[in-house]
């Protein structure tokens, strides 16, 4: 607010007081603090019952005094001004040597295990169950006996099969018995030599009868009787024919018979054997899904129990169809995957045993668009288990001579990779990179550093582009 030399009363174009408008807005004057001022000081600018008292050469000497007061020494303050940065203290940092050497390239695939084979136990007789042999969710081997049903009905059935087997047999016999066909060859015999007789005597008597030394009626009956014999002959063949004949057909029937009561004993045998169940092969059994005393196999096969073969195990993963192209188009070589691969755990801990490729599917899937690629594993100790996940990884390329720092040392800065680089002066230098593929923890480098040159990796916070730092080198072999 200006001072009033003359100590008139300030007034705007309408007459107003300015002073008095002021007053509201600005209640303390500058007068008044440095009146305030001036009275911690000990001294008076003016009397305090006159704020408007008329300013001598006196008051304005206090005034500059008291002024003096209010701003003491401003080049005290900057020489309290801290140091520049030049002069701080190197902050403490870890760094690394950025690396040039030779690194496979992997190529990684989410896969489930599954097992290579699994077997359903069923119920394939329709029985009580009477004993479960084994402990759920343990090892157990091929043709171990697990399920035990009741088999008394099974075991009549097969007594009754074999009686009827027997009888077959019995039938059988009879039929190749050849004494009706021996009655039947008799009779041609009888026939034949009846035919002879008559022969002889129509020769005998033709003669006797031109010559008239017999009566003609005598050759006729003759001729008759020859007649009646050959009848009698061609009727016997033919008689002997039809007994053969039949004969064959009951053996046969019989023969039949006997193979029809074998079946029913062997159907017998396997229905007793299904009352007996064993495991069809060595592998991990899961939980029963039956207990005892429950019918089981009654309209269809009941499920007891399911065994899945462990060692080896199948680790199975799809590629699309564009990673199946960009995969063969890096290896450089046939349309082939790696066939030695890794896996990885869940818990990020890598499997002890490494696999091969054993299956590629023969065509990509219409409604996935993926091809599926099988893997074995040896999992001797029974680690791995159907329905597991993890990731499968496999070298498909080999990338010479790449520089390579540590992932955390990179850092985004604008949609920019940049790292700090310690320089042989100490001093701090924001780089651009150009990185490349990904090796375990670290990064290839394609642009922007240099084999030998230090990399920061912990104190990234605490820098700045040209500060002064106190480097800690730190071994690669700890990176990895």
């Amino acid at each position: 607010m200006p001072f009033n030399y003359n100590n008139e009363s300030r007034v705007d174009r309408d007459g107003n007081n300015l002073e008095a408008r002021e007053a509201e807005f600005f209640p303390l004057t500058f007068g008044d603090c440095m009146r305030n001022k001036c009275a911690i000081a000990g001294l008076s600018l003016f009397p305090v019952s006159q704020p408007g008292a008329v300013w001598n050469r006196a008051t304005l000497i206090r005034l500059a005094f008291c002024v003096c007061l209010c701003f003491p020494g401003c080049s005290a303050d900057r020489q309290k001004q801290p140091p520049r940065m030049e002069n701080a203290a190197a902050v403490p940092v870890v760094v690394v040597p950025v690396l040039q050497k030779t690194v496979p390239l992997y190529a990684e695939f989410a896969a489930k295990a599954a097992a290579r084979d699994t077997v359903e136990l069923r119920a394939r007789v329709e029985s009580f169950l009477e004993e479960i042999l084994f402990e759920e969710g343990r090892m157990v081997k091929q043709g171990q006996l697990l399920f035990t049903l009741d088999n008394r009905k099974y075991e009549a059935d097969l007594q009754s099969a074999k009686a009827e087997l027997a009888k077959a047999h019995a039938g059988l016999r009879m039929a190749q018995e050849n004494v009706i066909v021996e009655a039947a060859r008799a009779k041609v015999d009888q026939a034949k030599a009846q035919k002879s007789k008559a022969d002889t005597d129509v020769s005998r008597l033709q003669p006797l009868a031109r010559e008239k030394a017999v009566p003609q009626r005598d050759l006729d009956d003759a001729l008759v009787q020859q007649e009646v014999a050959i009848s009698n002959l061609t009727a016997s063949q033919a008689n002997y024919e039809t007994v053969v004949l039949n004969l064959k057909v009951s053996v046969e029937q019989a023969r039949a018979a006997v193979s029809a009561a074998e079946a029913s004993v062997k159907n017998a045998e396997l229905n007793l054997s299904y009352c007996a169940i064993r495991a069809p092969i060595s592998g991990l059994i899961g939980q029963r899904m039956v207990s005892r005393g429950n019918l089981v196999g009654r309209g269809e096969p009941t499920l007891l129990a399911t065994i899945s073969a462990l060692d080896p195990i199948r680790i199975s993963f799809a590629l699309s169809e564009m990673e199946y192209l960009q995969l063969v188009r890096r290896m450089a070589e046939s349309a082939q995957i790696p066939r030695s691969v890794e896996l990885i755990l869940a818990d990020g801990t890598t499997f002890a045993h490494k696999g091969k490729v054993t299956i590629e599917d023969r065509a990509v899937d219409e409604k996935t668009g993926t091809l599926t690629i099988i893997a074995e594993f040896p999992n001797p100790e029974g680690l791995l288990r159907p329905g597991q996940f993890g990731r499968l990884r496999g070298v498909i390329d080999t990338i010479e001579n790449a520089i390579l720092i540590p992932q955390r040392s990179v850092m985004e800065e604008q949609s920019s990779r940049m790292a700090y680089i310690v320089g042989p002066d100490n001093k701090v230098a924001f780089r651009s990179l150009t990185l490349g593929e990904r090796v375990e923890n670290w990064f290839v480098v394609k642009e922007g550093v240099h084999p030998g040159e230090r990399v920061m990796i912990e104190g990234l916070q605490k820098v700045r582009p040209g500060m002064l730092v106190a480097p800690a080198m730190k071994s690669p072999e700890t990176e990895k």
